[in-house]
């Protein structure tokens, strides 16, 4: 029985939005007296709760999903299987530093105050202090991410060749070969506009004001709530959570490891703008720092000037002078995209091929218009964060809607066949693992037969 993929699409994948839809449903007392909480499995040490199968249950029909007759039944597998990873993760040794600990809960944090849209807010909802939710979320976070690290030790080395992508596809039955959508591939060449040196003396300057005033005794998250143009962290008081070498770009990286705890360093210049940074705390190569980010204004020279390079780039692309591959390498500033030939990427399988259905909706609609094969002209837009830019779009290749094949859809494949393989590994793991731990399930949960599925 192949389900232990299904632990980590449906738990871990879920989980930080299970989460706080749990806690939302027990701030507004939506829960009240439905679920009665009690342990209702054990594997060693580690208990699964009756109000985290509710929960979970509740979490699959708030993401549209229709659950099964048996869908409980298959959660309560799901987390009991989830226990066992993580109670043989102890037998073996198998470890989870308390930084990455740190850092996921203050990822998680971050995603609540911004879906709340401020930490005042999230705190009124859920009736209770940020730093509360944080504790009771350790352990499960913790679990998360040893469970997780357990199955990569698992399938450490597991590969597919060639020759096992075309088996695996020549036995999928005709009715479970997937209909795939529209897919296209297109590249962009992003420019940001070069902002004068007036204007970078001016931010700095309205930064090094703002290091005074903290210096004076105004509080640093206040500022970044209100003058940070990072908004994502802004809104956390400018806390970027715990980082490691080579997480962050490397002029705040550098400066965050130099300065001492609680020190606050002059502005520093990165590809974002400026930053004035304070380091928080510090664990040997593992960082948490704050942010204020200011970023230089560019005036209508400027983007004037970054249109016409992009256009001289462009005379080059169409007179075939230089491919658009090699021009999104040497001139794109989007740092994604030009590592990719200047392509979008599909995060799941790496390919250069994209759904329709995942392409940035005016990036869709731009494409839309366009003859494949084609380079638009110099468009000006704004970034997910805020900021100016231009940038030209190539549309290299469409792929109508279609049935799955080799030829067309040879990297999904191969990620189904990698993932297949990888469930089989699991699968034969967890027959052996489930003899070295002890399990109980409470006799509620009898006619889901889980002892005998395992």
């Amino acid at each position: 029985m192949r389900f232990i993929s299904k632990v980590f699409d449906k738990v871990f994948k879920s989980a930080l939005f299970l989460s706080f839809f749990l806690s939302i449903q027990i701030a507004n007392g939506q829960g009240d007296g439905v679920i009665v909480d009690k342990i209702i499995a054990k594997v060693d040490n580690y208990i699964v709760l009756k109000s985290e199968l509710e929960n979970a249950y509740l979490g699959q029909l708030a993401n549209g999903e229709t659950p099964g007759p048996n869908a409980k039944c298959q959660i309560l597998q799901q987390l009991i299987v989830n226990k066992i990873l993580v109670a043989k993760a102890e037998i073996d040794s198998v470890l989870v530093e308390e930084v990455m600990v740190d850092g996921e809960l203050d990822r998680r944090m971050q995603y609540f105050i911004l879906q709340a849209g401020s930490e005042e807010k999230l705190e009124r909802t859920l009736g209770k202090k940020v730093s509360e939710l944080r504790d009771e979320l350790r352990d499960q976070v913790w679990e998360q991410l040893t469970a997780q690290r357990m199955q990569q030790e698992i399938t450490a080395g597991v590969s597919v060749t060639p020759a096992e992508v075309k088996k695996f596809f020549k036995r999928l039955p005709k009715d479970s070969i997937p209909f795939l959508s529209a897919e296209v591939k297109v590249g962009q060449i992003v420019k940001f506009p070069e902002v004068s040196k007036a204007e970078k003396d001016k931010t700095k300057k309205a930064l090094l004001e703002l290091k005074t005033r903290i210096e004076s005794g105004e509080d640093f998250g206040e500022l970044a709530r209100t003058f940070s143009e990072d908004y994502g962290s802004a809104k956390t008081g400018g806390d970027l959570g715990w980082h490691g070498r080579g997480e962050l770009v490397p002029e705040f990286e550098a400066t965050a490891l130099r300065i001492e705890p609680n020190e606050i360093a002059d502005p520093i210049e990165s590809e974002f703008g400026f930053h004035l940074i304070q380091l928080l705390e510090r664990r040997g190569n593992q960082f948490r720092a704050r942010h204020i980010l200011m970023r230089p204004k560019s005036n209508n020279t400027d983007m004037t000037q970054a249109v016409s390079l992009l256009d001289s780039v462009r005379n080059l692309i169409v007179s075939d002078s230089m491919t658009f591959e090699n021009a999104a390498k040497e001139f794109s500033d989007d740092q994604a995209t030009r590592a990719n030939a200047g392509f979008f990427k599909d995060q799941r399988t790496g390919s250069s091929i994209v759904s329709t259905e995942s392409l940035d909706p005016v990036i869709f609609f731009t494409v839309d218009t366009m003859k494949v094969g084609s380079l638009s002209q110099p468009m000006t837009f704004r970034t997910e964060d805020g900021k100016n830019a231009v940038r030209m779009l190539y549309y290299e290749k469409y792929t109508p809607p279609h049935f799955a094949n080799l030829k067309e859809d040879y990297q999904k494949m191969y990620v189904a066949s990698l993932n297949g393989k990888k469930a089989e590994v699991l699968d034969k793991w967890l027959k052996t693992a489930k003899r070295e731990v002890f399990i109980d399930i409470d006799a509620e949960y009898n006619q889901c037969n889980i002892q005998e599925e395992l």
